[in-house]
């Protein structure tokens, strides 16, 4: 298909991304063919895009002489919690390995799950600690050695707040930035 080694982000083997610098390139190139697979009628299995995808590359390949490939997207966690299906396909129409795809693939959906951990932890310690303290008091766990940092000095000028020093804010002004 035309894509260079210096292109590829390769994940062991079989599996790999394409670096977007490919596209000025390959801007001159005439476009192929796109095939969307999409279905609406969900079952406890899935819907079989992932079957008809793979199938559908697996025939122009082998029987329309086309070069093909498939862009399948990361499947859900609902194989891992044993819910439904792996979106690899099924039959002689599937992705392989499949427990690599079906886990993880490139890592990418690990970072994303972890980066969406965290930023849930942040939220439920910030409302644990909103409901259980006073305002004086949050304030002063929020403004560390008696000074603020830039990203505090940032939210009290999105407040509209020019002071800079802790000691200087009124009541209200504590409020609002807490």
């Amino acid at each position: 298909i035309g894509v260079l080694h210096s292109e590829l982000d390769l994940y062991g083997k079989y599996k790999g991304k394409v670096r977007l610098d490919i596209l000025r390139r390959l801007a001159d190139r005439k476009n192929g063919k796109y095939v969307v697979v999409a279905g609406i009628t969900p079952t406890p299995l899935g819907e079989g895009k992932s079957t008809t995808t793979i199938g559908l590359v697996q025939a122009l390949g082998a029987h329309m002489d086309k070069n093909v490939f498939a862009c399948v997207r990361q499947p859900s966690q609902g194989p891992t919690f044993g819910i439904k299906g792996g979106a690899a396909g099924g039959g002689y129409a599937q992705v392989i390995p499949m427990e690599e795809f079906n886990l993880h693939l490139t890592g990418d959906i690990h970072a994303i799950t972890a980066a969406n951990n965290l930023l849930a932890a942040a939220i439920d310690a910030r409302m644990f600690h909103e409901a259980t303290q006073q305002t004086p008091a949050l304030y002063n766990r929020l403004v560390k050695k008696g000074k603020f940092c830039e990203l505090q000095l940032k939210r009290l000028r999105n407040l509209g707040i020019d002071k800079t020093e802790p000691t200087e804010l009124t009541e209200d002004e504590v409020e609002g930035f807490a």
